[in-house]
């Protein structure tokens, strides 16, 4: 059993837009946030439509989309395995065979629980999203990303995920007051589970440089 601990979060309401040029979230005001999803995609596009073309459309679209239903399975797998829920009922094999290799990974290093599937933004950075998980990760405070992959992933393949992972503690610092530094991207992938932990200092001007070239793009 996971150790749940409320932290209090200064928000106002966001509304979740899925719009033709991406998702954006908007809060109260009429104030619109990208989603740092969307933002941060423009590290691959140049990489995804050339993969796109050697492929083709039709078999790119059939992997895409088998790659998004098992990240979203296994994310609700996580998700219901940390929130103290049964998740082991009607599970299909392999998405047993990754929990297998996610659950004693998990159950060995999270020992608190803040936050699951938080909506959250940040001013500073005009950005928003939804974190996975906010917790103690080997007795440190830690923003936590789940994801999945059909291959090994090398380091400098995933500079993506470090910055999505610092943009959601800047988020987190912004509307509790509490700073996290440590961050957690946590793969679980046909060859294997993988977790990388990263320092957000080291992935903050990253961040910042990406998000004023895709406002540059977008102006």
């Amino acid at each position: 059993m996971f150790k749940h601990t409320e932290i209090p979060v200064t928000e106002e309401s966001l509304k979740q837009e899925n719009r033709k040029s991406g998702r954006v979230y908007v809060d109260e005001k009429g104030n619109e946030y990208p989603s740092i999803t969307r933002v941060l995609s423009i590290l691959n596009k140049d990489a995804i439509m050339a993969w796109r073309k050697r492929v083709g459309a039709e078999e790119a679209n059939r992997i895409s989309t088998q790659a998004s239903k098992r990240g979203t399975k296994v994310h609700g797998l996580i998700e219901k395995f940390i929130s103290n829920e049964e998740w082991k009922k009607d599970i299909s094999f392999p998405d047993l065979q990754v929990m297998n290799d996610v659950v004693p990974a998990i159950e060995h290093s999270l020992s608190e629980v803040f936050a699951i599937e938080k909506k959250m933004y940040s001013e500073h950075l005009g950005v928003a999203g939804t974190v996975d998980c906010v917790g103690v990760w080997n007795n440190r405070r830690s923003i936590i990303d789940w994801k999945t992959s059909r291959k090994w992933k090398k380091k400098e393949w995933i500079h993506g995920y470090f910055m999505q992972s610092a943009a959601y503690a800047v988020m987190w610092e912004e509307r509790t007051g509490i700073p996290i530094k440590n961050l957690v991207v946590c793969i679980a992938g046909d060859e294997g589970l993988q977790i990388f932990e990263e320092d957000r200092d080291d992935w903050t001007q990253p961040l910042i440089d990406t998000i004023d070239k895709f406002k540059r793009r977008n102006q």
